[in-house]
C-alpha cells in the first residue's frame, strides 16, 4: 500500500481558501488515480473530488463544483485540493486516497487512506 499524508487544514472564515496537499510515499504514485473524501461531524466520508493518473480528467461532487479544485504534480507525487469561498458546511476531515477499481464516487473504490487533516469554517 502506499502511505498518503495530507496537509494545509485549518480555520478560515466563511469566503476564504485553503489548499490541502497530499504527499506519497510510493514511487508508482503516478499509476494511481487519486481522490479527496471529507467526512463530518456524525456523517458518512463523501466523495469530494477525484482525478485521473494524468491530472487530464476531473470529476467534483456537486457541493463543490466551481469552488474546489483537485490538481496533481506526478513529480512530487503530491494530489493537491484548492478550496474557494469555503463554507460552513465545508467543515470537516479531509482524507486523500489511492484510487483502486470501481466507481470514482465511492469510497469502498479506494484503498490506501491518509490520517486526515482538519478544516474549519466559520461563518
Amino acid at each position: 500500500q502506499v502511505q498518503l499524508v495530507e496537509s494545509g487544514g485549518g480555520l478560515v472564515q466563511a469566503g476564504g481558501s485553503l489548499r490541502l496537499s497530499c504527499v506519497a510515499s510510493a514511487s508508482t504514485f503516478s499509476r494511481y488515480a487519486m481522490g479527496w473524501f471529507r467526512q463530518a461531524p456524525g456523517k458518512e466520508r463523501e466523495f469530494a473530488a477525484a482525478t485521473s493518473v494524468s491530472g487530464g480528467s476531473t470529476l467534483y461532487a456537486d457541493s463543490v463544483k466551481g469552488r474546489f479544485t483537485i490538481s496533481r504534480d506526478n513529480a512530487k507525487n503530491t494530489v493537491y485540493l484548492q478550496m474557494n469561498n469555503l463554507k460552513p458546511e465545508d467543515t470537516a476531515v479531509y482524507y486523500c486516497a489511492t484510487h483502486d477499481d470501481g466507481s470514482y464516487y465511492k469510497r469502498e473504490s479506494y484503498d490506501s487512506w491518509g490520517q486526515g487533516t482538519q478544516v474549519t469554517v466559520s461563518s
